[in-house]
C-alpha cells in the first residue's frame, strides 16, 4: 500500500553537514514542515512516485521546489527500500513549464551578471545533479518546456501521454537557450534539438514525433500514463539493485565519456556492481524455473 511521507518519517538528510535548505528541505532535521511543492509516495514494491505539485502554475518550479527536489533526491541515495522512482506531475495540462518567473527574481533590468558567479536555479532539480543513481522514469503529462528539461535530461527514460508536447520558449522571449538544450542534446538528434531550440513558441514537438526521434520511449493514452510508468518502475525494482544502479552508471558514463574512456572504467564498474547478494538473488531466480512473460512494446 503506497503511503505519503511527511518529513518526520524520513531519515536524516545526507546534507546534514551543509547549510540547511532554507526551511523547506523535505527529508532532514532542518525542517518539520510537510512538502509544499511536490508529493512523495513509496510503495511496498520498491517504487516511489514523486509528483510535481503546482498545477495552478503549470508545475513551474520556484525556490521551494528546487530545495525540495534536491533534498529528496539526496535522501533517496541512502534509502535502500526505494529501487526505482517515477517522476510525474499533477494535472494533465503540464508536466513542467520551467522557471516560475513570478516566484524567482530574474533581475531582468540588469543582465550584467558575472559568468563566474551566476548560480542557475535549475542546477538543483535533476536526480543526477544530486548524486542519485537509483533509476528514475519520467511520466510526462501535458506541456514540458524550458526548465523542464533539467529534469527530463537526467532521467533514465521518458514515457509520454498522447497529449504531451515539448518546446523551448527562450528565444521567443529574447533569451538564449543554453543550459536546457545542452542537457537534452544527448537525448535527441542534433537537428531536432536545434529546431526545437530555435523555433521557440512557434512549434511544439508532439508526443508522437518525440517518440519518432527517440526522446520518448513510449506513448500511451493519458489515463494509462501513470500505470504504464509504474509497471516499468516495478519491473526495474524487482531486480537486484546493485546490478541495476551499476548499469545506470555505466550507460551514463558511456554517454558522457569517449568510448575508450568508458570501456576503461568497465572493470571498476563491473566490480562495483557484482556482489554476492545480487548474484545469489539472480541465480535463485534462474534455477527456480519461473520465467517472466515479457511485455511486447
Amino acid at each position: 500500500m503506497a503511503q505519503r511521507h511527511n518529513v518526520d518519517q524520513r531519515p536524516l538528510c545526507p546534507r546534514q553537514d551543509l547549510t540547511p535548505c532554507q526551511g523547506v528541505c523535505p527529508v532532514g532535521r532542518f525542517s518539520a514542515v510537510e512538502l509544499q511543492t511536490i508529493t512523495y509516495e513509496a510503495g511496498d514494491d520498491g517504487v516511489a512516485v514523486v509528483t510535481l505539485n503546482r498545477p495552478e502554475r503549470h508545475n513551474a518550479f520556484d525556490a521551494a521546489m528546487c530545495d525540495e527536489l534536491s533534498g529528496l533526491w539526496r535522501s533517496l541515495r541512502g534509502d535502500d527500500s526505494v529501487r526505482c522512482v517515477v517522476l510525474t506531475a499533477a494535472g494533465d495540462a503540464a508536466f513542467c513549464t520551467g522557471l516560475d518567473r513570478d516566484a524567482i527574481a530574474t533581475d531582468e533590468g540588469d543582465w550584467d551578471f558575472s559568468p563566474f558567479t551566476y548560480e542557475d536555479p535549475g542546477n538543483q532539480l535533476g536526480p543526477k545533479s544530486n548524486g542519485l543513481w537509483t533509476p528514475v522514469v519520467a511520466a510526462v503529462n501535458g506541456m514540458a518546456c524550458g526548465g523542464a528539461f533539467y529534469l527530463l535530461g537526467e532521467v533514465e527514460f521518458i514515457i509520454a501521454a498522447e497529449h504531451a508536447t515539448f518546446f523551448d520558449p527562450h528565444v521567443t522571449y529574447g533569451m538564449p537557450a543554453v543550459f536546457e538544450p545542452i542537457v537534452m542534446a544527448s537525448r535527441m538528434p542534433f537537428g531536432e534539438i536545434m529546431r526545437l531550440s530555435l523555433l521557440g513558441n512557434h512549434e511544439r514537438l508532439s508526443a508522437r514525433r518525440a517518440y519518432e526521434v527517440g526522446l520518448v520511449s513510449e506513448v500511451v493514452a493519458g489515463d494509462e500514463l501513470l500505470d504504464t510508468a509504474r509497471w516499468a518502475a516495478a519491473a526495474i525494482a524487482s531486480q537486484p539493485p546493485a546490478a541495476v544502479q551499476t548499469t545506470v552508471r555505466s550507460l551514463w558514463a558511456a554517454q558522457e565519456l569517449s568510448r575508450q574512456q568508458a570501456l576503461g572504467m568497465g572493470n571498476a564498474l563491473l566490480h562495483m556492481g557484482v556482489d554476492r547478494a545480487s548474484m545469489a538473488e539472480g541465480q535463485a531466480s534462474f534455477t527456480s524455473g519461473r520465467r517472466i512473460t515479457p511485455k511486447l512494446r
